[in-house]
């Protein structure tokens, strides 16, 4: 059955069509990606899912009791109280029940009538059980569990949430959306306001949902790991596919050139009767023939080949090669009043190196590169900048900063004032900005097209030393894609924050972990980071184990006792680990036999031969499309089974 079904939805803003009676449904498993260029109309379908917009016409149809959940990009406010609370108090039903419970306790002491005692008595005992059964599904200790995860500290649970700042705020207001589960979770870009270290713990988190989702996302990486569908907002309409946003980019290129090759097939065939039909027409003898191929052309069908829509095409110009040293930090310091951001920090960038910057939120990235690229100055040591480096740095706030008041070509000419106007409208033209599109006010643009805006002015100044915070945010998908290419083709070296997993793997050579006022390298990219990562806790974790171990064997007992406790022990793990290892032994076999399966496949689709006879091609690619999505199900079961029984293990330790 249905969670959702949307049916002929239509929307339009004057002129502007967003929505033409689309129809699409959701299930109550689907994981869906929902793409789209900038102004196509992905946040609003999102508003109309979760009922905080309407469509002109059409109807959205939930299935009854369905619960949902809708974080915006921007929150309008949290309810009032510590943080904990405030999170607690967004699963409804709370109230109710113990206002039911108080109603049944004062009902109880106030009754005398023995059956009335009875019956009561069993409601306030049904009523404590209910309560229970919410405290454990929506209760503090999970409340608590989730903030952790999503960087909380325990001194930040108690704060009132008005102290919060708009990321913070951000924070809270999902951790409250997990915390309700709902049966279905809308959200617009979550990971916006999510440093790598909070951004790997809710991929997790996400991944073992079983719930339905609808995510829209510029982190090509994170979209991926969590979908299994993709609703995509084009020029023809509203279109789904099944698996990956890889998925969707393959199948949609397929389907293009599957239609280019129809619709030649079509007009060859329509020449070649329109041919006839002038030459014979006018002949009696062929007349009839004439007539029944003009009821042929009139009954062939129109191939509707698929349009793209524009995306950003521009490279990095050539620049000057720097020394070999671009920038040198010599036991830097920062402070903002009492709190201390660095204090003793330093490090190095050499020439061509590729450097992002990761870290929990406010531990200082963007100080950093503010430090580096001269806004800020620091309380004490140096920032050198090498020899023959210009630096160029692109942060949020720039694309805030541009005068409203101007129209986009005012804002960059003055930029590249020894070039011709032509060339300044060719570089806004790589940006989608062409023709009287220059002439807008920077007052009406969107966030994405003044992130555009301030892209192309950092083209116009050529530098050898990019810095970059967060420089996706705003960007649609495929401008991030296109940026992430322009990227890895420029000369110079880069220095950048992001979090967006696809954007850092995708560029960088090396991370700096900045935490507690220091910078700490790691060879590789974010991936490479986050194993590491995940090693040395799995070493502190082995060396706490032994720990105990070492204090529980201190403790003086009996041989026999020792042995009862080891077998009680071993039967204890049989019980609770057997049918967990059981299952991960089946589900290897499993994993097997499609690998196997997959690589005689992908042996006989490397052959170039075989699509000559697209016939015989066709069931091999769906065969192997089905086997990968067959492989996606069984590794995230493999992992879950792996994780139930780490948990098993480190109970019964």
């Amino acid at each position: 059955m249905s969670l959702v079904i949307a049916q002929d939805l239509s929307l339009s803003y004057g002129k502007k069509v967003l929505f033409d009676s689309d129809s699409f449904t959701l299930g109550p498993k689907d994981r869906v990606g929902l793409v789209g260029a900038n102004g196509t109309g992905k946040s609003t379908l999102m508003k109309i899912l979760a009922g905080v917009a309407q469509p002109d016409s059409g109807t959205l149809t939930y299935r009854r009791r369905a619960r949902w959940g809708y974080l915006p990009q921007e929150i309008a406010g949290l309810p009032e109280g510590t943080v904990v609370e405030a999170v607690m108090s967004t699963v409804p039903g709370r109230d109710t029940l113990e206002s039911r419970l108080k109603e049944t306790e004062e009902a109880l002491a106030a009754a005398t009538d023995e059956e009335d005692l009875l019956e009561l008595a069993q409601s306030l005992a049904d009523l404590h059980a209910e309560l229970d059964d919410f405290e454990n599904r929506f209760g503090r200790h999970h409340a608590e569990r989730i903030l952790k995860g999503l960087g909380f500290k325990d001194n930040d649970l108690v704060k009132p949430t008005s102290a919060l700042s708009g990321g913070w705020r951000m924070r809270a207001a999902l951790a409250g959306l997990l915390l309700q589960d709902p049966d279905l979770l809308l959200l617009d870009e979550p990971t916006n306001h999510l440093d790598v270290p909070t951004l790997a713990w809710f991929d997790g988190f996400l991944r073992r949902s079983n719930k339905a989702l609808v995510l829209i996302s510029h982190d090509r990486d994170f979209l991926n790991r969590q979908i299994n569908r993709v609703v995509s907002l084009e020029l023809e309409g509203v279109r789904e596919y099944a698996g990956n946003y890889d998925d969707y980019k393959r199948l949609r290129a397929e389907e293009k050139v599957l239609l280019q090759a129809r619709a030649e097939k079509v007009e060859n065939r329509r020449a070649e009767l329109q041919g006839f039909i002038d030459r014979f027409g006018a002949k009696a003898t062929k007349a009839k023939q004439a007539q029944s191929r003009a009821k042929m052309l009139e009954k062939l069908e129109k191939v509707q080949v698929l349009e793209e829509r524009s995306t950003m095409k521009f490279r990095f110009p050539e620049v000057e090669r720097s020394g070999r040293d671009v920038v040198s930090l010599e036991r830097i310091t920062k402070r903002y009043g009492a709190q201390t951001v660095y204090d003793g920090l330093s490090g190095r960038v050499e020439r061509g190196q590729r450097i992002a910057v990761v870290g929990a939120n406010g531990a200082g990235k963007t100080t950093l590169l503010r430090m580096v690229a001269g806004e800020l100055v620091p309380d004490s040591g140096t920032v050198t900048i090498g020899h023959n480096v210009v630096v160029g740095y692109y942060a949020q706030h720039h694309a805030d900063k541009l005068d409203k008041q101007n129209t986009i070509i005012e804002e960059v000419r003055p930029l590249a004032a020894d070039k011709p106007e032509s060339y300044v409208r060719g570089v806004l033209g790589a940006f989608l900005f062409s023709g009287d599109d220059v002439e807008k006010p920077i007052g009406v643009l969107s966030g994405g097209e003044r992130a555009r805006v301030a892209l192309a002015k950092l083209l116009l100044v050529p530098s050898n030393f990019l810095l970059m915070d967060e420089p996706t945010n705003h960007l649609d998908l495929d401008s991030a894609e296109m940026l992430i290419e322009a990227l890895k083709l420029y000369g110079g070296t880069l220095l950048f924050v992001s979090h967006s997993r696809s954007f850092i793997n995708g560029l960088c050579t090396q991370v700096w972990e900045v935490a507690d006022g220091k910078l700490t390298p790691h060879p590789g990219n974010l991936d490479d980071y986050l194993y590491h990562q995940e090693q040395q806790q799995r070493l502190k974790a082995e060396a706490g184990g032994a720990a105990r171990s070492d204090t529980a064997s201190s403790v003086t007992m009996t041989e026999k006792d020792r042995k009862r406790q080891e077998a009680e022990a071993r039967q204890r793990r049989s019980v609770v680990e057997g049918p967990l290892k059981k299952e991960i032994s089946k589900l290897e076999e499993q994993i097997a036999k499609v690998e196997a399966a997959q690589k005689e496949r992908e042996t006989q689709l490397a052959d170039p031969v075989l699509y000559n006879d697209f016939a015989r091609a066709k069931p091999l690619m769906d065969a192997h499309r089905d086997g990968k999505d067959t492989l996606e199900d069984l590794y995230a079961r493999w992992e879950a089974a792996q994780e139930k029984l780490a948990q098993a293990t480190a109970t019964l330790n």
